[in-house]
């Protein structure tokens, strides 16, 4: 499929990664035409890992960068291992895609910490991605244990 041509979030259209989800609290805004097809060309790709985990660790609340590598770490139980300038990088990418907002920021000791949170086109992408490997997982397991004898593959 080719969407070449159609003005998308951060694409020069003048859409920003904001406009796809109200801010907490408030009722979301309907998803434009071309923000609904800017998120199901990047649903219809196999998601990286780092980009899953990330999606992840802001199901429940925004968080700030460093809270989004520690839970994303405590959920993948040490497999990912987000490094500060890996995360920025994607969370300005994922911003782009319009999978992510920023929430608020504030000064802590000084320091600007800013809060990103899951918009409703990430949460539609990672169910996506959800359901994809949950499908693989499924296919897999049972081709594995109508192969081999002995206890059953979840």
């Amino acid at each position: 499929m080719a969407f070449s041509g159609l003005p998308v979030a951060g694409r020069g259209s003048g859409l920003q990664a904001g406009d796809v989800s109200a801010p907490a609290g408030a009722a979301p805004a309907p998803l434009h035409h071309s923000q609904i097809i800017f998120i199901l060309a990047v649903m219809s790709k196999a998601m990286r890992e780092p980009t899953f985990w990330i999606l992840t660790a802001l199901v429940d609340q925004p968080r700030h960068g460093y809270g989004v590598i520690q839970t994303a770490e405590a959920l993948s139980e040490g497999q990912v291992r987000l490094q500060a300038g890996t995360l920025y990088a994607a969370l300005d990418r994922l911003a782009a895609q319009g999978l992510v907002a920023i929430d608020r920021e504030e000064t802590v000791e000084g320091r600007p910490r800013r809060y990103y949170r899951l918009t409703d086109g990430g949460a539609a992408a990672l169910a996506e991605e959800t359901a994809r490997l949950a499908h693989n997982v499924r296919t897999a397991s049972r081709r594995l244990n109508a192969s081999r004898p002995g206890p059953a593959f979840a």
